[in-house]
């Protein structure tokens, strides 16, 4: 018998799991850490099953088995087809798994199910659009660090770029880069070693320096700059006639969203709901379409 829903977003730096019951009801909420199918199958079900085991304790509840729950997830690099497909052989139980990216999970719970456009940036970045007539189109999201531009791994990542030019005298030195020497190694030989080892995580924990030093460093300024341009641009692929809503989310995205242009900024609502609460509605959805 489906005792339970648990509704999960999970992403490049964290997890999360609201639990509520098969009416809908909300009773809990956990956290765990990232469940990005990118860095690995089996670490993104333990953080999944963390997060969800953290939600039954904040319900007061002790942990259900695991058939009597049915799971909605949005993960990034869910519409990879041998990581989808290997995230699904390694279900332990679920009585019915709903599963998407993060992306449309994100834009359900934005837009509580109703059409429009997300803009999402915050490890990494992605927009996603769904029309009245029920067609949705994604756009951007290809992955650290060929794409997620305009994302916090993306600042990062430039800010380092910029860090190593300094060191050799091709560009100016100034706060930001000094702050990278400092975070990530200020000899030659220790910012290599640095960028061997960093990922998308580690990148994306730089992009606050760039706003710190924003200020008084014309590089902080113009890779902020360049990170709204891009950000903007998935929201014009995504609507061009500008018709539909747009809804701005992740901790980079949202402190980003108040310098785009007047255009898109009339059109920026505030999001109705978290990711978590778009694959509850994606669960939900998928049960209901059941014979």
């Amino acid at each position: 018998m489906l005792e339970f829903l648990v509704g999960v977003d999970g992403g490049g730096s964290g997890t999360r799991a609201l639990l509520a019951r098969p009416d809908g009801a909300v009773i809990g909420a956990g956290q765990a850490g990232p469940s990005g199918l990118s860095r690995g199958i089996a670490p993104a079900w333990a953080a999944i099953t963390t997060a969800t085991q953290r939600a039954f304790e904040s319900a007061g509840l002790r942990p259900a088995a695991w058939r009597a729950c049915a799971l909605g997830a949005g993960l990034a690099g869910a519409s990879h087809q041998p990581w989808r497909d290997a995230f699904l052989v390694a279900d332990p139980g679920f009585a019915r798994i709903a599963l998407d990216s993060d992306s449309f999970t994100m834009l359900l719970g934005a837009h509580a199910g109703h059409p429009g456009v997300i803009v999402a940036a915050g490890t990494g970045s992605v927009g996603e659009v769904l029309r009245a007539d029920g067609s949705r189109t994604s756009v951007g999201g290809w992955g650290f660090p060929i794409g997620d531009e305009g994302s916090g791994a993306w600042l990062g990542w430039r800010a380092v770029q910029h860090a190593q030019a300094a060191m050799e005298g091709r560009a100016a030195t100034g706060a930001l880069a000094r702050h990278v020497w400092m975070t990530c190694g200020a000899a030659r030989g220790e910012l290599l070693d640095w960028c061997r080892s960093a990922g998308q995580f580690e990148y994306a924990q730089l992009a606050p320096a760039v706003f710190d030093a924003e200020a008084g460093d014309a590089t902080a300024a113009a890779l902020l700059a360049s990170a709204v341009v891009e950000l903007e641009a998935l929201a014009r692929a995504l609507d061009p006639d500008g018709a539909l809503p747009l809804a701005v989310s992740g901790s980079l995205g949202r402190r980003l969203a108040p310098r785009f242009a007047p255009a898109l900024r009339v059109r920026c609502v505030e999001l109705a709901q978290g990711a978590d609460a778009g694959a509850l509605t994606l669960i939900r959805r998928a049960l209901a379409a059941s014979p």
